[in-house]
């Protein structure tokens, strides 16, 4: 999977370059990252001996504004994945039109191993080793595979202690340190929005269209209420443990509950168990991959049914998928775009701490939608101006946005 995020993120920027006419010279300036940064970080196990770990910071671009981007806590870290993730976060944050660049980090190491205080002090050791690389206007660090809101709190705490309170220094932080009012269903409700301007486009919409959503974390979940919420039918759902279906559609409430009172999704009684396998083939209107990524492949794009695939994971269709899909006239709405949501609230959550003032819910919810909706429309344009399908409209707006950022500050001097 590591190389698949990394050779299809370089691919995508390479076929956007030439559709952009970029000049060779910029297109190669433009992959470079702007710095890496490698710490070791030392501390003292609860048992007494040390342990080192390695802790790592990719800051790609910072044509356009501080550079932002999640901090992961995983055993296998592979330098080239990050600097994919750090380089797709450069795009990502010009198609939302929000002023940041791009950056990855995190730390090698198996969270699930460590306990609550040794994970607090390798939180403390590496912000004190990248203190003075970080920073409000320069890199805004955020949560990550591994990684929470707790997290984040302390490494405000302690990159407090040498710059004095910086609460906009990382976002996905507890509403009590100054987090943002629905963040925690950001990214889901992205999607939602995402998907109604899909549709519009298409004169159809949410209400009055059947989904199948494969995933049931944070994204997934809150995706399928909000679709609910809003009249959809979600006939067939799965995650890890497995899948079920229900032609009539899910009570997605009911769901909820049930899974809240720790139930499992294949024993909730209004919902048949079905194959995961068929989940991603299941005959619909829309398809939402909110999981892993490469779950669609040149082995079962063929037999897709939906009509339009909602990218909520990250790479979720792999490139020989795409050209399957595309033949068979399936609209594919790019990750880089449907699942920005998370990172556009991230940055409403700065502008809050920035200004010390606090938003509602209500009120970043429908900034949340506005964000949506314009960079939808800048997508379709770029679609049409340059005769192409949605992945490279997203892809050649965002890195024409650096592009040109980068042109006007004068990138050769």
């Amino acid at each position: 999977m590591a190389m698949n995020a990394l050779a299809a993120t370089s691919r995508n920027f390479r076929r956007a370059a030439r559709l952009l006419g970029l000049d060779s010279k910029l297109e190669k300036s433009l992959l470079i990252p702007f710095r890496e940064i490698k710490v070791e970080c030392t501390i003292p196990m609860d048992d007494g001996t040390l342990a080192s770990f390695v802790g790592f910071r990719v800051q790609h671009d910072n044509a356009r504004g501080p550079m932002k981007g999640g901090i992961r806590y995983h055993p296998e870290v592979d330098p080239d994945e990050v600097n994919a993730l750090a380089q797709l976060m450069t795009w990502k944050t010009a198609v939302a039109a929000v002023p940041y660049g791009g950056a990855k980090g995190g730390i090698g190491c198996s969270p699930g191993e460590l306990s609550r205080s040794e994970l607090e002090r390798l939180t403390r050791v590496f912000t004190q080793k990248i203190h003075d690389l970080i920073g409000t206007h320069t890199d805004v660090p955020a949560p990550d595979m591994g990684t929470n809101a707790q997290t984040m709190a302390w490494m405000l705490d302690e990159y407090s202690k040498f710059h004095g309170h910086s609460p906009a220094v990382v976002t996905g932080k507890p509403i009590d340190l100054g987090g943002s009012l629905g963040r925690d269903a950001a990214t889901g409700r992205g999607v939602m929005y995402a998907t109604e301007a899909l549709l519009a486009e298409y004169g159809k919409s949410i209400s009055g269209s059947t989904f199948v959503i494969q995933g049931f974390g944070n994204v997934g979940s809150w995706a399928a209420q909000l679709i609910h919420e809003r009249g959809g039918k979600i006939i067939a759902l799965g995650d890890v443990t497995g899948s079920i279906r229900n032609k009539a559609g899910i009570d997605i409430p009911a769901l909820m509950k049930h899974r809240n009172d720790g139930g499992a999704l294949k024993d909730f009684h209004s919902a048949e168990v079905m194959d995961s396998a068929e989940l991603l083939v299941h005959d619909c209107d829309v398809l939402v991959p909110c999981a892993l990524g490469g779950v669609l492949n040149k082995d079962n794009a063929p037999d897709v049914k939906a009509k339009f695939i909602i990218e909520a994971a990250n790479h979720p269709t792999d490139p020989e998928a795409d050209e399957i899909l595309a033949k068979k006239g399936v609209i594919v709405l790019p990750d880089i775009y449907a699942n920005s949501g998370g990172v556009i609230v991230s940055y409403f959550e700065w502008v809050q701490n920035i200004q010390g003032f606090m938003w509602d819910e209500e009120k970043v919810n429908n900034e949340l939608e506005k964000y949506m909706s314009s960079a939808f429309r800048h997508i379709k344009a770029m679609c049409k101006s340059l005769d192409c399908d949605l992945r490279m409209g997203a892809f050649t707006l965002g890195v024409n946005r650096v592009a040109r950022a980068t042109l006007l500050r004068g990138w050769e001097a």
